[in-house]
């Protein structure tokens, strides 16, 4: 899969707002991304495009196929993190890390550290 890092950014966030709250606005993705809220309304009409979320105006929805892209995405981010604590990397750096790594990284590298997670090895 061709991954796009910024889109995957924009579903992730989306993804962990909408844990927080009913309802997730563009001012509320500007602020947890870093952004202005005219980046977001563009990323959003890409995301729209690609068949990701839908956007009413006010508020922004995951589709089933944007939720369930965010949430592997999301996963990859949690084993990847937890991999690195596991591996003596502080918590800043290993969540920063993670968010990186999350876009690049191949399945099998990907599987292989799910499995080194789920296994608890240290």
């Amino acid at each position: 899969m061709k991954h796009n890092q910024s889109s995957e950014d924009y579903l992730e966030c989306i993804l962990l707002l909408s844990r927080e709250t009913e309802f997730v606005h563009r001012v509320d993705v500007a602020r947890k991304i870093g952004v202005s809220q005219p980046a977001v309304q563009k990323a959003i009409k890409i995301l729209e495009g690609s068949g990701y979320v839908e956007f009413d105006g006010m508020h922004i929805y995951l589709t089933a196929k944007g939720e369930e892209y965010a949430l592997k995405i999301y996963e990859m981010h949690c084993v990847i993190k937890e991999f690195l604590l596991m591996h003596g990397v502080n918590e800043a750096d290993a969540d920063a890390d993670a968010c990186e790594m999350e876009h690049v990284i191949s399945d099998a590298t990907f599987e292989m550290m799910k499995s080194f997670v789920a296994n608890g090895k240290n």
